[in-house]
């Protein structure tokens, strides 16, 4: 049966000012005890993550929690999307003890869900791929009982990179469609939509079992009912998490804001969502990708 339509539709708002965030949108700036401790571990094993280099409002909770999503693959971007806070250029070479350093770091945290991320690497043949299931294979040999999600760039569509990481099995495989089709070219000039699609199918065809999750970015310039669509082709690539969250600009540089949407719209997103049969919906203003992703898996497992 066809999901019922949604009923909210958002009014008509002036152009987003992006030094006036609503009152929703405002955070604790970062400082505890655990975020510093954090931070001079990650600097101290040379690790990255994608709290920093994506500028991520929620750092200072996650990292107050010890929960931290570990960037692999250097921290200079291949491609230049244009809404994106990470560096981009010409990355340098591999660094062969990575894995090894993150597993370290895992296990010093005593984390019981760990996400692993990465800049896009289309330098390499199978795009870092086989990193990933290093750390895949570390992660399992020190911590049997921590549970890995990976968050993966689309390989340029390579099914023998994608087959490398779903052969080493994490809990969860993460690929962002970050955007609705017709922004794709704009937003994120380096990546297809469709390409983004098949890649989530494809892993559930090489193995059913593998949860699978995606994110959405809302206030690139997308209409209401184009989320709708992008939310219908999660669900036909069989995905199984959404996560959907408010666009906040990095720098002057990057896209402007088209609006800010209110917490009762990601609330009706998420309604639609769990509606279409999505096992979780995480939908909200400060979402992100591993936004409460150790409680994301619970969910969706439960």
């Amino acid at each position: 049966m066809a999901a019922p339509l949604v009923q909210i539709q958002p009014s008509p708002s002036p152009a987003a000012d992006p030094s006036r965030k609503p009152s929703w949108l405002k955070v604790k700036a970062p400082g505890g005890p655990n975020y510093v401790a954090l931070k001079h571990m990650m600097r101290d094993l040379k690790l990255h993550t994608v709290c920093e280099e994506a500028h991520c409002p929620n750092i200072g909770e996650c990292w107050e929690h010890k929960a931290a999503t570990f960037m692999i693959l250097g921290d200079v971007c291949t491609r230049n999307c244009a809404y994106c806070a990470v560096a981009h250029g010409t990355p340098a070479p591999l660094d062969a003890g990575e894995p090894q350093r993150l597993a370290a770091a895992v296990a010093h945290m005593g984390l019981k869900h760990v996400v692993i991320t990465s800049v896009d690497r289309d330098d390499l043949p199978n795009g870092g791929a086989e990193v990933f299931a290093a750390c895949i294979a570390e992660i399992r040999t020190r911590l049997p009982q921590t549970s890995v999600e990976v968050l993966i760039p689309d390989f340029k569509g390579n099914p023998d990179a994608l087959r490398l990481i779903v052969d080493a099995r994490p809990d969860i495989l993460n690929h962002n469609l970050e955007t609705i089709a017709r922004l794709y070219r704009i937003a994120r000039p380096g990546g297809r939509y469709a390409r983004a699609l098949q890649l989530l199918d494809r892993a559930k065809d090489m193995n059913p079992a593998l949860l699978t999750k995606s994110g959405i970015i809302c206030g690139l310039g997308e209409d209401w009912d184009e989320l709708l669509v992008a939310l219908r082709d999660l669900r036909e690539a069989r995905v199984d998490i959404v996560t959907i969250g408010q666009y906040l600009r990095p720098s002057d540089q990057h896209l402007p804001i088209a609006r800010w949407y209110t917490p009762d719209e990601f609330a009706e997103l998420k309604r639609y969502g769990m509606s279409l049969g999505f096992r979780h919906v995480e939908s909200g203003p400060l979402v992100r990708s591993s936004y409460h992703a150790w409680e994301q898996v619970e969910a969706a497992t439960a």
